[in-house]
């Protein structure tokens, strides 16, 4: 009996380990909105990491969370390191490409709860009288985020944070005075 229990627990296991590899290997992870502002209004917000503490939605989960900002102060090389607490963790995100009113590409760079690194694109498209922002995470699935995409659904959780602070975006350049 104990030796059909043991088979049966294996090939319970074996099962779950191909479920979980046949998972896809990348993801991505998009939401947008139009905000009635320029995309340069949006763009400058954007590519000046000093601004994010006041629309990433990340920031309102630990107002206590330390913030390093390293290299010039917009635009390539820009980069922010943070380090809270286990709602937001410690990581780096470096801007590694950046087009005034255009786009805004950033390297993510995850230390914990989970080490990853991710590709973050932010893209600013006229449409009508404002700019359609898309906010763009993707990057590579690794065995753990593939089986913890079995019990989470990851977009809906990172998406969630993406309205968030595209929201709290858009209430900031659409206050603010216009050029």
């Amino acid at each position: 009996m104990f030796k059909k229990i043991l088979i049966v627990l294996a090939l319970a296991i074996i099962a779950l380990v191909v479920v979980i590899q046949r998972q896809p290997d990348e993801f991505t992870v998009t939401r947008s909105t139009v905000m009635d502002a320029s995309p340069q209004a949006v763009y400058e917000q954007v590519n000046d990491l000093h601004q994010w503490q006041d629309w990433s939605p990340w920031a309102k989960l630990d107002p206590q969370a330390t913030a390093t900002f390293t290299g010039p102060a917009t635009g390539e090389g820009s980069s922010f390191a943070w380090s809270g607490n286990n709602e937001v963790g410690e990581g780096k995100q470096t801007i590694v490409e950046s087009r005034p009113g255009e786009l805004v590409r950033f390297k993510l760079e995850f230390i914990r709860p989970f080490a990853g690194t991710n590709d973050v694109d932010f893209t600013f498209k006229p449409e009508g009288t404002g700019t359609r922002v898309t906010w763009t995470m993707s990057g590579k699935a690794n065995f753990i985020s593939k089986t913890m995409g079995l019990v989470m659904d990851c977009d809906k959780m990172c998406g969630d944070f993406f309205v968030q602070g595209l929201a709290n975006l858009k209430a900031i350049v659409e206050t603010a005075p216009k050029a």
